[in-house]
């Protein structure tokens, strides 16, 4: 009976006094490691060693992505002016433009050569300039709307949601483009892509630094940790800094564009004014040999002035 009342003392006092003593082993375990400065040392390098291996990744990846971006394949390209077409509709619309063209230049001109020569340039350039100008267009509609679904993502992870519940959000509240890109990120992310490599992903739909910007910043802290909100919120302030300063470099540069538009059309202009007024005169230029030369020449003069006054006003954000 003794033997089982000191027992059952002795395990009643170590039940009641574990955790006490457990808390004092893991506060030495913790001195010692704040006391040892080569274990400090160590997960101080353990730390920096994982984070230039993240970034040395996410290099090589960028490095990929812009020579992918620099010679687009054609479907990425319809991707990126946010068309749904196939191949054979891009080839049959091509088509179209350039029979067009080419009947209006033979219908105004007569002349079969310069039919042929629109017809080129209907089929190879306008779809072409097509495509372009509907990318341009759509990225700056992107780059407007990004930091509104960056903050979005941010009020959603402060409130306690996680990075995906964000996206989903994000991709049914916000406006096109940015909705669709983003539901582009959900669907990969359901196939099995890592939401980190889903976000980098979108640099090669839309090709602006905004989009690049995001997704390097999702995929470090994927790989490496850190205050996700805090990054996020930082990346918007860029954002809008970035936006505010291409704004004021436009304002800026208006009067030169103003000044390189007015120089660039005077000629024109004055030419359909002396051909109002003195048709015969000015009809020496087309109708002569020498006023064919003196035409070339004045062209291409006025072409090389137009093309300098262009690099002098256009400026790469």
């Amino acid at each position: 009976m003794i033997g089982l009342a000191m027992a059952s003392a002795a395990g009643i006092a170590y039940a009641l006094l574990y955790d006490r003593f457990q808390g004092e082993k893991t506060a030495q375990k913790r001195v010692g490691r704040i006391v040892d400065p080569a274990t400090k040392v160590e997960e101080i390098a353990g730390r920096k060693r994982s984070l230039q291996d993240a970034l040395k990744d996410f290099e090589d990846k960028q490095k990929a992505l812009e020579e992918r971006s620099k010679r687009p394949p054609l479907s990425l390209r319809l991707t990126r002016a946010g068309l749904s077409w196939t191949k054979k509709t891009y080839i049959l619309v091509s088509i179209g433009i350039g029979v067009g063209v080419a009947m209006g230049a033979f219908v105004l001109s007569g002349n079969p050569f310069v039919g042929l020569g629109a017809a080129v340039v209907g089929f190879l350039g306008l779809p072409s300039w097509l495509i372009d100008h509907l990318a341009k267009r759509r990225q700056k509609a992107f780059v407007d709307e990004l930091p509104t679904a960056v903050d979005l993502i941010v009020r959603g992870i402060r409130s306690g949601l996680p990075l995906g519940d964000c996206l989903r959000m994000v991709a049914t509240e916000t406006k096109d483009p940015v909705r669709w890109e983003f539901r582009q990120i959900i669907e990969s992310q359901q196939l099995g892509l890592p939401v980190g490599e889903a976000c980098q992903k979108l640099y090669e739909r839309v090709p602006v630094q905004e989009a690049n910007f995001f997704g390097i910043v999702i995929a470090i802290q994927q790989k490496a940790g850190g205050n996700l909100s805090e990054a996020l919120a930082n990346l918007s302030k860029v954002i809008r800094d970035r936006k505010k300063m291409k704004a004021k470099i436009i304002a800026m540069s208006m009067e030169a564009k103003s000044s390189a538009g007015i120089i660039g059309s005077l000629p024109l202009i004055v030419g359909g004014l002396v051909y109002l007024t003195s048709p015969n005169y000015i009809m020496l230029l087309f109708r002569t040999t020498a006023g064919n030369v003196i035409l070339v020449g004045s062209g291409l003069v006025m072409l090389v002035g137009i093309l300098v006054m262009k690099k002098m006003i256009s400026f790469d954000f």
